[in-house]
């Protein structure tokens, strides 16, 4: 599997979207339904009604990307906060791999100035 670079934004959209909504559907969804520029460096998140198929529209200095994973078996754990959720790029990826973000937390960032 693929990564993606640690410093992008990641946008999910909570509520369901229509499976056959493609780029421009997506990218006119971030604009108008979520206020956000889809051209920023930024991975928006959408998944359908049976969450199991998630769709990632990226843009990528000269065109869109747009990924789709379907499971076959399982269902995608959606988070259940605000219409847009903020997520770091390991959250996303923890997502991806089916993990249930509401169980799953990092440990903090811990910053030294000296050994002793």
């Amino acid at each position: 599997m693929f990564r993606f670079e640690s410093g992008l934004k990641v946008y999910l959209h909570r509520e369901p979207v229509d499976g056959r909504k493609a780029i421009n559907g997506l990218a006119l969804l971030v604009e108008q339904g979520l206020g956000l520029n889809p051209f920023e460096s930024a991975i928006y998140v959408f998944s359908n009604r049976r969450r199991d198929r998630i769709k990632l529209l990226v843009w990528d200095r000269t065109g869109f990307w747009l990924m789709i994973k379907r499971l076959e078996a399982d269902r995608f754990c959606w988070p259940k906060d605000a219409p847009v959720v903020t997520l770091t790029v390991e959250q996303l990826h923890w997502l991806l791999a089916g993990i249930d973000l509401a169980a799953m937390r990092p440990h903090p960032p811990r910053i030294y100035t000296k050994v002793s």
